[in-house]
């Protein structure tokens, strides 16, 4: 009996675990691209949301336009449709559960505040309000060798212009080449793509962007959405003369009166 006793207590617990219902975290809703926390949104960007009792099971978008459910999670910003859903991740290890989203490109031009909204089949968390702003640019990284590398590529060879040999064949970029950078949170477009789909013509970003490289602005040939991802912003830039070489340059995107953070880095000969 005593045995039986505990069984049912494991089992009313599992229960009671698998009906959290949704809770965002304080400040949970980050740049998909940069994860910096307490940045306002923008239009048709990439967001992460963290929290507990937000995902079930892994599940990753398998169409695109991308889905606006992903087992059984919806998403969704003010009284807008649901927004377009690329996957949701369950923590471990007391890690929070992760939702990747795109914010809806009808949000809003100007700036103010939305409250943003997750449901599951346990329910619906309490609204969580986040700034919202024309742009919010994030470079997207990658933690290796102790830094936070730009996601970009020299387009002379399509090589990671990171710290020589940092994976195979990285190197620094010099002066006049021209990278190619990835971010999100650029903000409209002169022809933007179907709530998360990809552009079907070439799509610029209405403001042109700043890109400075250790403080330094380059000369930027394209800023618009990328082909091939969704909520993907691809800018070409041209390294600039006059750059102080290192393998941790601060890569930036300033737009619209936002700038990305300074965390970013590329190396520079």
């Amino acid at each position: 009996m005593k045995h039986l006793f505990l069984l049912l207590v494991v089992l009313v617990g599992a229960v009671v675990c698998s009906a959290q219902p949704p809770a965002v975290a304080a400040g949970g809703v980050v740049n998909g691209a940069s994860f910096a926390q307490g940045q306002p949104v923008s239009p048709g960007m990439l967001v992460s949301i963290f929290g507990t009792g937000l995902v079930s099971k892994v599940a990753s978008a398998d169409t695109i336009p991308l889905s606006n459910t992903l087992s059984g999670v919806t998403v969704t910003f003010a009284d807008l449709p649901p927004a377009p859903l690329s996957s949701v991740i369950p923590g471990t290890h007391g890690s929070q559960d992760q939702i990747n989203a795109q914010v809806p490109w009808d949000i809003g031009s100007g700036t103010g505040v939305v409250n943003v909204m997750v449901t599951t089949p346990n329910g619906t968390s309490v609204p969580v309000a986040v700034k919202f702003a024309p742009s919010m640019p994030g470079i997207f990284i990658a933690a290796l060798g102790g830094q936070l590398n730009a996601v970009a590529s020299i387009l002379s060879d399509g090589s990671l212009p990171w710290p020589q040999s940092l994976v195979p064949g990285s190197h620094p970029a010099k002066a006049g080449d021209i990278l190619v950078i990835y971010a999100t949170g650029l903000g409209a477009v002169d022809h933007p793509p179907v709530e998360g789909g990809i552009p079907s013509e070439l799509a610029r970003t209405v403001a042109t962007p700043t890109v400075l490289i250790g403080g330094v602005a380059g000369k930027v040939d394209f800023s618009g959405l990328s082909p091939q991802f969704v909520g993907v912003n691809q800018l070409n830039v041209e390294v600039p003369t006059g750059v102080k070489p290192g393998n941790a340059v601060p890569l930036q995107i300033q737009v619209n009166g936002f700038t990305s953070t300074d965390q970013a880095v590329i190396a520079i000969q």
